[in-house]
């Protein structure tokens, strides 16, 4: 174990090599070490490995040994997990795209990485109104209050509300930052940083002494939605960087919650979209507590598994593991028996569109050209029948 993550680590250093094809090259081979030996033939036969990845990697394992990039690597960044350590947070590794390496700095809680403590993602806009401080601090207090970790990305204005609010309540958060776990940005959260690390954990895919660099800040965003059971945007305009969190959350099959705002508020906007197409609203603290109380639980811990971009298990795990039947419940609430498939043209073309495999509200509205308003309404027939099932993050399965 420890010798491989010498080259799991190795590999985090060959430039245009992403989690994913580290994903590909470990599957391949078995291990990261043999991938690390393998010629150039061998390399070329992975998808997605062309002539100028082999390039690279053949440049840089010239200059690297592994052991030696691990002595060295240890004095500035002496906590780390990759994808194979069993503390690797557990929610984390279940998302195609998640790091292969994962830097921290504080408190680690072991059961919060096994999944034994729910997580919950609380992000929005850096320039908030008076309603979005408000409700970010009244919804991290309250789920601080109710043994909830609080996971944010410790930016200006919703996410370091949430944070702060969460350890004054006396909880734990977990910040994702997209700068090394020793730069603070923006600088002012300097005393933020300091109570996190003290009371919670600070969590990055880049090394000690990385800057902050502009496309680092979206990247950063799948791990926010990775670490969280939900994701809660408070505030977000349409082009916020919640948003791009609150769709990744959706891709990885995890639930999105909104905060309902305004039209006339710019920063409601996006959250606005975001319940166009699916997302729950929030609708108080008490519905809040509600909606989480239906999160399904998570199968015991099961050996690492590695997948490739085109697979998502969460979305399946979830799938697997609801207890409730829903369309069984509804059909049981209201009286209404399961009929043979004998349809009207809007109830069948939907239905065509919809597989035994997770199919998500936005793709059967562009596929069947009706408005979203059309689908929504005859999903829930379909639901009614029995014919079709809703997951988590607005997905749909025959």
């Amino acid at each position: 174990m420890s010798q491989e993550r010498n080259y799991w680590l190795a590999w985090s250093q060959v430039a245009g090599v992403g989690s994913i094809l580290i994903d590909r090259l470990y599957q391949h081979f078995g291990s990261l070490q043999a991938a690390w030996n393998a010629d150039i033939q061998a390399l070329l036969s992975i998808d997605g490995v062309g002539t100028q990845s082999v390039t690279k990697i053949i440049a840089t394992r010239a200059q690297i040994d592994p052991q030696k990039l691990l002595i060295a690597h240890l004095i500035d960044n002496p906590h780390w997990w990759t994808r194979i350590d069993p503390d690797y947070p557990r929610l984390l590794s279940e998302i195609p795209s998640a790091p292969g390496v994962l830097y921290y700095r504080g408190q680690v809680a072991i059961a919060e990485n096994q999944g034994d403590v729910p997580t919950i993602g609380i992000v929005g806009t850096r320039d908030p109104s008076d309603y979005g401080r408000r409700w970010a601090r009244k919804i991290s207090t309250l789920l601080a209050s109710k043994g909830f970790t609080i996971v944010s990305g410790m930016a200006q204005g919703i996410d370091t509300e949430a944070h702060s609010a969460c350890l004054e309540a006396g909880g734990r958060t977990i910040a994702v930052v997209g700068t090394g776990v020793d730069i603070v940005y923006p600088p002012r959260n300097q005393s933020l940083a300091a109570e996190i690390s003290q009371h919670g954990l600070i969590v990055s895919e880049y090394v000690a002494g990385t800057s902050p660099d502009r496309p680092h800040f979206p990247a950063r965003n799948r791990i926010i939605a990775g670490l969280s059971r939900v994701t809660i945007v408070i505030e977000a305009p349409t082009k916020s960087g919640a948003l791009i969190t609150a769709y990744q959350a959706n891709d990885f099959g995890r639930d999105v919650y909104v905060l309902p705002g305004s039209i006339d508020n710019p920063n409601a906007l996006g959250c606005l979209g975001l319940l166009s197409r699916g997302a729950q609203p929030i609708l108080g603290l008490d519905h809040l507590l509600e909606l989480l109380s239906s999160i399904p639980q998570l199968d015991p811990p099961q050996q690492l598994q590695l997948f490739s971009e085109a697979e998502n298990p969460s979305a399946q795990r979830i799938a697997a593991n609801t207890t409730i039947d829903r369309a069984a419940s509804l059909r049981a609430e209201l009286g209404i028996a399961k009929p043979s498939i004998d349809l009207d043209p809007d109830l069948h073309q939907v239905w065509l569109l919809i597989t035994s495999l997770p199919t998500s509200f936005d793709e059967i509205v562009s596929k069947s050209k009706l408005p979203a308003a059309t689908v929504s309404s005859t999903l829930l027939q379909l639901e009614l029948l029995g014919l079709v099932t809703q997951l988590p993050g607005m997905r749909y399965q025959r």
